[in-house]
């Protein structure tokens, strides 16, 4: 029995000689479209609406064009993504330029954009429409976040370029007008970096302090020459827009002519028309300045002219309804002269009846009354002096009674006698030193007293004891 052919049923797979379509490895196969596709497709140009931006954290920016036939992905990888003119977000309509290539691990194709543009005038004006109507719903365009422009400021800062006719027409105005002085930020104002550098200055003038190095100034202009809307699209770009709006520094945005509007305008504190009409609203004419303070000066001293002239008015007013000095004393000093001529004829009045009252009593009064009553005094006093003299404390021991001391302490008891060491007699020729009954002499000789005697007071010159019998002996 003859075994069949297993390759005739289809089961295995078989290669046969001069067969022009070998099998191919999927790798093969991915590899040769990929270089089927990037020969093909080497330079695109593809138009479509962004949807699904996103920035990785690489730098490179994924996303996919669309319309409403197809989705393609591409990618623009960091080095492309600084370059762009503007930030993409999704709806924006734009043409991409770059080739077409595959990624064989998905088996999927993708282009690689090396730029990207806007598809026209048409598609940047709804690009800016969406952005406005984005930033306004966040209030940043509210007129209640706007601050008051200072009426003079010290220092103003500038942001623009530095070469160019926008910076000589602010310079020039402003030395016109009033001369400041101005700290100039330069940025470029056109370009792919120049939203970037804008922003990055208006950040930088507000987080100046006032004490630093270069002064913080009081007013910034953000300030650009007229162009197309592709030229003023930095001042449409949302991170200068949002450094605009964060400022607390008041800011003038004077960006292109009187016909452009861009984004920065909303958000500013101030919209000039141009940049010389910003200059011209920062500061004030010094000229007209001096002539207002002048007039200003003048009104206040003719309104302190007027007022004096009303004062002096009013005191004349015044002082003409006073009365005359003389008629102001005139009734104090009449009344005074009055009373004086009262007082004196009362003066001379109290005096006659005193002298009538002393004549009367001096009428009255006779010497032997007076000599009675002397003599009633003066026996009044020798009865009480005599008095005294008995009841002198020594008067009794010149009739025999004697006084006894201990010490310093008179003893007027048979228990202090007893207690006593030693006892003295006090006697009216003398005094004698005695021990109790039972108590031990002193080894020490008693010192010898002074002999006292009693002696009676001696009676006042002129006048007569209450007990003399005409010797000097005691009754």
């Amino acid at each position: 029995m003859v075994s069949p052919d297993p390759t005739s049923s289809g089961l295995l797979a078989s290669e046969k000689a001069g067969d022009n379509a070998p099998a191919q490895s999927v790798g093969e196969l991915s590899a040769a479209l990929k270089r089927t596709v990037e020969g093909a497709f080497g330079n695109v140009r593809v138009r479509g609406e962004i949807s699904g931006w996103k920035r990785a954290a690489s730098g490179h920016c994924y996303f996919a064009l669309k319309d409403e036939d197809a989705v393609i992905d591409a990618v623009l990888w960091r080095g492309q993504a600084q370059r762009l003119a503007f930030a993409p977000e999704d709806g924006a309509e734009v043409v991409a330029t770059g080739k077409l290539t595959t990624y064989p691990g998905r088996s999927k194709y993708q282009v690689v954009v090396n730029s990207l543009e806007l598809a026209g005038e048409g598609a940047l004006m709804a690009l800016l429409e969406k952005r406005k109507k984005q930033l306004a719903a966040e209030g940043l365009f509210d007129a209640a976040r706007k601050q008051e422009l200072p009426y003079l400021p010290k220092v103003i800062g500038v942001v623009t370029s530095p070469t160019g006719a926008v910076i000589r027409d602010i310079l020039h105005r402003l030395h016109d007008r009033c001369p400041t002085r101005v700290i100039l930020w330069p940025v470029q104002v056109q370009g792919e970096s120049a939203a970037g550098q804008v922003a990055a200055a208006i950040n930088g003038f507000d987080a100046m302090t006032s004490d630093g190095p270069v002064p913080r100034p009081d007013l910034l202009i953000v300030a650009r020459g007229g162009g197309s809307i592709e030229d003023l699209w930095a001042f449409n770009e949302e991170v200068v827009v949002r450094a605009a709006a964060a400022c607390s520094i008041p800011l003038i945005s004077a960006v292109g002519h009187e016909t452009d509007t861009t984004l920065i305008d909303y958000v500013s504190d101030k919209r000039a028309p141009t940049p010389t009409a910003a200059a011209e609203m920062a500061v004030p004419v010094l000229a007209e300045l001096r002539g207002w303070i002048g007039e200003q000066g003048e009104r206040a001293a003719g309104a302190l002219r007027r007022q004096l002239d009303r004062m002096a008015e009013r005191q004349q007013s015044l002082t003409d309804r006073w009365p005359a000095p003389t008629r102001l004393v005139e009734e104090p000093t009449r009344r005074l002269d009055e009373m004086s001529r009262r007082l004196q004829r009362g003066l001379v009045s109290s005096a006659s009846s005193a002298r009538g009252d002393l004549a009367g009593i001096a009428g009255r009064l006779d010497r032997r009354l007076i000599d009675q009553a002397i003599d009633r005094r003066a026996e009044r006093l020798t009865a009480q002096w005599d008095m005294a003299k008995l009841v002198h404390p020594d008067r009794p021991l010149s009739r025999g009674y004697a006084r006894v001391t201990a010490g310093d302490s008179v003893v007027t008891t048979a228990k202090q006698a007893s207690a006593a060491d030693a006892l003295t007699l006090h006697f009216g020729d003398g005094t004698a030193d005695v021990v109790p009954a039972g108590k031990t002499p002193p080894s020490a000789p008693v010192a010898p007293r002074r002999k006292t005697s009693y002696r009676a007071p001696k009676t006042p010159e002129g006048q007569r004891g209450l007990f003399d019998t005409g010797d000097n002996g005691d009754a």
